[in-house]
């Protein structure tokens, strides 16, 4: 058994987009054991991304159990639970059997884009804007959660009578770990949903009849530090409060201890996410979102400006398994490495339309540039391009809208081991880029969030978790950089709008 280090642990729970992870920290911020599973991607139609929620819960509750079993913890030490989880992604249940009613509509799907443009087509995007911190684009819940009530009127009817509930995946987590007794999120994940009022802290009635939601359906809002509900004990054999919840990149950000305005962080998983402190009230610009970082217990809640980049590792993923071009997603960098240059081949990985800042859900992938002297290796560096390129075409947007430059950006998630990639980053950028020495930043925020709401750290504390393990510092000419990057928006421009008219459900 671990000695407990101030007597006590906190589990936290990371639902990501394409596996389940339970990590057991100590109050010290050491990860000491962490348990995974994959679980399967369905795409029934083009641009159509769905997940089952039971395994969603199946695989997370396997994972909390086994990082337990590695820990060699007593669960009755496990003083607190965190959850951070992918957002948007929507589900619908019913309350009293807690059984799914339709598969989960993830984040990354598209079917909701009519619905966009034709809200946008009544002059409303405005009022969205000005309300939620979003733009009126199908990655949002609220607009998966109509398509399910208007595609299916005995959900309607159910839901109209309070019998179905609505959450993101860190309420349905928190439904079934309570035994189906709690229906809750927090202000983080709420303010995703395109239903929720970020300067009141509330849902928006007049958003809602837009959309044509009944209230009956949404969860009970809460700060992301602070009590949400208790673990039923025939789960793990101890009843421990669920202290923190975050949408996972505002975890993100906590975990990096980005808690002043202008410091930011990029998270690079399946798609990589930019986002901004911004202080004490939201700034709502063109291109980026403006969001709930988090509420910490009764004090005001804290915002940033987001970049979303739909898709960053999944393009290297698309190529070993769309493709076959790389055998694992580690060969990518040394064929980065193996050519001088990119040979003038630019891959705008548009798989599922483009994110912030051009929110084109009809733009799609392209590869352009090639010739007879194109080898693989152009290709997978251009992959990687791709991501630092799109990182910079957000923080240009956010230093814009904020006018505070950026001195440094934290990075975390699976693709930061890349060191060609954080160094193209840095060279992109123009400022150092500080890898952490632990980048499991996403369930780190999460855990930081659990000890908060628990009593169990202050802030302060928790920053001095924080602990580098690399600067990249930039080396390439401001002029190349520059080029570069216009040569990329040309590319950009090609894959505008090329879905459009195509039927996507």
């Amino acid at each position: 058994m671990h000695a407990a280090i101030d007597n006590g642990y906190i589990l936290a729970l990371d639902q990501g987009t394409t596996s389940s992870r339970s990590i057991v920290f100590d109050l010290a911020g050491h990860a000491l054991a962490q348990a995974q599973q994959e679980f399967t991607q369905h795409y029934p139609q083009p641009g159509w991304v769905e997940h089952e929620p039971e395994v969603i819960w199946g695989t997370q509750l396997a994972t909390l159990r086994e990082a337990v079993r590695n820990a060699g913890i007593a669960p009755a030490d496990i003083r607190a639970i965190g959850i951070t989880n992918q957002r948007e992604t929507t589900l619908l249940w019913d309350r009293r059997s807690g059984q799914p009613v339709a598969r989960a509509i993830v984040w990354q799907d598209r079917r909701s884009a009519a619905l966009c443009d034709a809200l946008k087509a009544r002059g409303l995007e405005a009022l969205f804007r000005e309300r939620t911190g979003l733009l009126l684009d199908p990655y949002f819940s609220g607009t998966k959660l109509h398509w399910l009530l208007a595609n299916d009127p005995d959900l309607r009817r159910r839901a109209e009578a309070g019998e179905l509930a609505f959450g993101t995946v860190d309420s349905w987590l928190i439904h079934r770990l309570s035994g189906g007794r709690d229906h809750v999120t927090d202000v983080s994940n709420a303010s995703r949903t395109l239903l929720f009022d970020i300067h009141r802290l509330a849902w928006d009635e007049e958003l809602l009849g837009l959309l044509d939601i009944p209230a009956a359906v949404l969860p009970e809002v809460r700060p992301s530090a602070g009590y949400f509900a208790t673990l039923d004990p025939d789960i793990l054999g101890a009843p421990i409060p669920i202290t923190g919840v975050a949408g996972d990149q505002q975890a993100a950000l906590f975990g990096q201890a980005c808690f002043e305005p202008g410091m930011a962080k990029n998270t690079y998983g399946t798609g990589a996410f930019v986002v901004m402190h911004t202080g004490a009230r939201p700034v709502v610009g063109e291109g980026v979102l403006a969001t709930v970082a988090w509420q910490l217990g009764d004090a005001p809640a804290e915002y940033a400006l987001e970049g979303s980049i739909f898709v960053a590792g999944a393009a290297v993923q698309w190529l070993r398994d769309g493709l076959g071009l790389i055998p694992d997603a580690a060969r990518v960098e040394e064929l980065a490495r193996s050519v001088p240059d990119n040979g003038d081949v630019y891959f705008v990985p548009a798989l599922t339309g483009l994110g912030a800042p051009f929110w084109d859900p009809y733009a799609r992938g392209l590869i352009v540039g090639l010739t007879r002297g194109t080898r693989d290796a152009h290709i997978a560096r251009a992959a990687l391009e791709a991501i630092a390129y799109r990182t910079r075409d957000a923080i240009d947007t956010m230093t814009h809208t904020t006018g505070i430059p950026l001195a440094e950006l934290r990075v975390d998630g699976g693709a930061c081991v890349n060191d060609w990639l954080m160094q193209f980053q840095a060279d992109m950028l123009g400022v150092p880029v500080r890898r952490p020495a632990h980048t499991e930043t996403t369930a780190r925020g999460a855990a930081g969030l659990a000890a908060l709401g628990a009593g169990l750290a202050d802030r302060a504390q928790l920053a001095q978790h924080w602990l580098g393990e690399r600067n990249f510092t930039p080396a390439m000419p401001a002029a190349e950089r520059d080029r570069l990057h216009a040569r990329w928006r040309q590319a950009v421009a090609l894959s505008r709008g090329w879905a459009r008219g195509q039927t996507e459900g």
